[in-house]
This record gives structure tokens, C-alpha cells and sequence, in this order.
């Protein structure tokens, strides 16, 4: 399709719209040489790779001559900036699923790194390596968006290569259902930074937040939580915030190029001489989409980005935290929040990443919302009634954030007394 009008932009969300709800989850991991403590480079990302696919049976993505991912069955295994590794988990029903997904890439990417000396860290900032001693890696769009993204975010290339998260990946049944979740989960992002924070060291010393990764992307181009996020959204207003959206690269004959601060705007109009004036097509704004670094984001799914990576013992926590309220509760979840404050949630979320749980909206602290939240959460899950093989339902799953309100401390302030710095 075309992408001449406004019009085809919301045509595109539109066609979003589903009767079955799915959940996706994405999961970045840090990778380090064990016997040296440093993060790997691409050669060693690429024998991972290799290792998978012939073991696994996963098929390769290739840019030019470089191996770069690997897809299977809905799955792909992706490479962030600083090879970061990355698995986008298939379209599932349910939580014990997604969990079951994400346990069985654990464990066989562990037995692979375990042949090869390398350990893998999951927490949202790298917490020892100097940003200039990050090894890249060949994707072309990243020697791009290294020279682009610093201009408007003086910690774009922190957010690219020492950063890594979980993103949750959630559907909307029609455009009414849409901007009701968004403004949900809009109005609970410092909320999410705060329960989910989980990277408070920055090169072998604390650094100051509890969630830096959020301060990062707070400073990064592209990212952070604009004020018309939470006013209601809808089809059309996000189609205005990416149609006047800079690009941030452009992808012609089989080449990535720079955009030379065109917008999404000039590529509808045609005016785009290096592509030879030609329109977008549906490539070419889902490549736009995938390209704005918001807490949230909308493709022709919903996309949470708020939470920092975090180990096993919390991994499913977050999806089935959003799961219980947005598919299983939303109208009770809406309802505690609707005497909200932009205002309010604006300075909660700048405050978020250093005060945590203690942060305050609305004369209450994250933590105590939290556990409003969590109740109508775990009512959700029990609703869906979606069970495993032994007879339990998805709330066993928010056992991380139950311990976390119980004892008042995230996993950043559980890492800062258990390390000796």
C-alpha cells in the first residue's frame, strides 16, 4: 500500500484491529566474555548465531554478506547496537506461553554461551563497560542512527549501546479499545519505572538512579513520554506525531540512507530527492514506527518499553502484571486513574528513576499504587482463567512484584547492598 495520505496512516492502524488478543514479549541480554569480563564483539555474536541456527534449526537474516538474526516460527533473534541480543517472542494466548518461550531461548542461548566462555547479563544498563569500549557490529541503520541520534539526545548512544529492556506487546479490539489502553498504560509509566527498576550501577560504581536505563532514554532522541501521550490519544493524533516526526534513516535500493532532516511528511509529498521522490510504501512506515523510541509506541500493535531487562526470577512478572489489567481488568484500572494529572505523571516520571517506589502521584506513593495495581491485576488474571498443565492460573507469575511491594525494594536496591564496590 501506498502511503500518500493521513488516511492510509490510520488505514494502517486500523488494520491492527483484532478479535483475539495476543501477548508478545522482546527481551534484550547483555553478553560477556567470562575469563575477561568485557562485552562481546561481532565475531562471537556471530558463532551464537551460527551455533543456533544449525543446532536449533532457526533460519538466517543476512545483511549483504553478514549474518545478523535468525527467525523461527514467528520467533526472531535480533542484534542491538552493541550486540545485545534480542528475542521477539511469537504471538501467544497466554502468559505460561510466553514464559515457557522465553525459559527455552535461556536455556538453550545459555548452553551455547556456556561452550564458548560467555556469561549473559540481563539488567537494563550495562553495568561495566565504558560506553566508547562498546564493540558494534555491522547492521548499516546503526552506523546511521550513531551519527544521527546524539544531535537531539545527548545519551542516544548510551540508550543504543548499554542499554536493555523487556517490551511488552499487547492488541487492541477496535480504535475506542486502543485509547483506553494507551491512556492506561501512558498514565502507569513512572509506576512501571519504578516497580520494574533494575540498573543502578554504572561502570563497577553506583550511578545515582535506581532505573538509569529510564534516565537514559529520558535523554535520547526520539524517546521519553510526550505530554500529548497523555491526553486521549487516538488514530489520527498519532498519525500527526509520526507524520511530523524527523526520519531517522531511509531505506532505498536495497541501501540505508541518511534522511538529511526530512520528515515522515516530506516522504508523503514526495520531496525526497536522494529516493528519487518516491512515496512510502507499508515497509517504509512500519520502518518510521519502529524508529520512535517513546516509553510507548503504536505499529499496528501496542508496545510498553518501560521496564528494564531483569533476571529469571522476575522475567514473567511484567507481562503478566500488564496482562491482568489491560486484558483482564482495564475499565477497573481506568477508573483509579482517572482523576489523574498530566502534570502530576509528567514530574512522577522524571522523578521515577532515582526515588523509585517512593516517588508520589497524587499525595500516594508508586508504592502504594503498586499494590492497588497489583490487586486488580492478580483479579484479572484470575478472570482470564487461563491455566497450565498443573492447574494453576497466570497470577503465579506476579510473584516478583508481590515480593518486591512486600518488601519494599526493587531489584536495583537489592543489587546496591548485595555488591561490595
Amino acid at each position: 500500500m501506498q502511503i500518500n495520505s493521513k488516511e492510509k496512516i490510520i488505514e494502517h492502524f486500523k488494520n491492527g484491529i483484532k478479535k483475539d488478543q495476543f501477548i508478545g514479549v522482546e527481551n534484550e541480554k547483555f553478553l560477556f566474555i567470562k575469563s575477561k569480563n568485557q562485552r562481546i564483539d561481532y565475531d562471537n555474536v556471530r558463532i551464537i548465531l551460527e551455533k543456533f541456527q544449525k543446532k536449533y534449526n532457526w533460519d538466517p537474516v543476512n545483511e549483504g554478506k553478514y549474518l545478523i538474526g535468525l527467525k523461527h516460527e514467528g520467533k526472531s533473534i535480533s542484534l542491538e547496537p552493541g550486540n545485545q541480543i534480542e528475542l521477539a517472542g511469537e504471538k501467544l494466548k497466554n502468559i505460561h506461553s510466553v514464559c515457557s518461550e522465553s525459559y527455552t531461548f535461556q536455556d538453550q542461548l545459555k548452553e551455547i554461551c556456556d561452550e564458548l566462555d560467555i556469561k549473559i547479563l540481563s539488567v537494563g544498563y550495562d553495568p561495566v563497560t565504558k560506553l566508547n569500549q562498546v564493540p558494534n557490529n555491522p547492521k548499516e541503520r546503526y552506523k546511521i542512527m550513531t551519527t544521527e541520534m546524539p544531535k537531539n539526545g545527548e545519551l542516544s548512544l548510551d540508550m543504543m549501546y548499554n542499554t536493555s529492556g523487556t517490551q511488552i506487546n499487547l492488541d487492541y479490539t477496535s480504535e475506542n479499545d486502543f485509547i483506553k489502553k494507551f491512556k492506561l498504560v501512558s498514565n502507569l509509566t513512572p509506576l512501571t519505572v519504578a516497580l520494574f527498576a533494575n540498573s543502578a550501577v554504572k561502570e563497577n560504581k553506583p550511578n545515582g538512579y535506581l532505573s538509569y536505563r529510564t534516565k537514559v532514554w529520558q535523554k535520547t532522541s526520539r524517546g521519553g513520554l510526550p505530554n500529548i501521550f497523555l491526553e486521549n490519544m487516538d488514530f489520527e493524533k498519532y498519525s500527526d506525531f509520526i507524520i511530523d516526526m524527523p526520519l531517522l534513516f531511509l531505506f532505498h535500493n536495497k541501501t540505508h540512507i541518511s534522511p538529511n532532516k526530512k520528515k515522515f511528511k516530506d516522504f508523503m509529498e514526495g520531496k525526497i530527492k536522494d529516493i528519487e521522490y518516491r512515496l512510502p510504501e507499508t515497509k517504509d512506515l512500519e520502518i518510521h514506527l519502529s524508529t520512535i523510541f517513546t516509553e510507548l509506541r503504536l505499529k499496528n500493535y501496542l508496545e510498553i518499553r518501560s521496564l528494564d531487562a531483569c533476571e529469571w526470577d522476575c522475567h514473567c512478572a511484567g507481562p503478566a502484571f500488564f496482562t491482568g489489567l489491560i486484558y483482564g481488568k482495564l475499565e477497573e484500572a481506568l477508573e483509579v486513574i482517572k482523576n489523574w494529572k498530566s502534570n502530576d505523571i509528567l514530574n512522577a516520571y522524571l522523578e521515577a528513576p532515582k526515588k523509585g517506589l517512593n516517588t508520589e502521584i497524587e499525595n500516594k506513593t508508586i508504592l502504594e499504587w503498586s499494590e492497588i495495581f497489583l490487586n486488580i491485576s492478580r483479579e484479572g488474571l484470575i478472570t482470564r482463567n487461563k491455566k497450565n498443565k498443573k492447574g494453576n492460573d497466570e497470577t503465579i507469575y506476579l510473584r516478583n512484584v508481590e515480593n518486591v511491594i512486600k518488601n519494599k525494594k526493587t531489584k536495583a536496591e537489592i543489587t546496591l547492598e548485595n555488591i561490595n564496590f
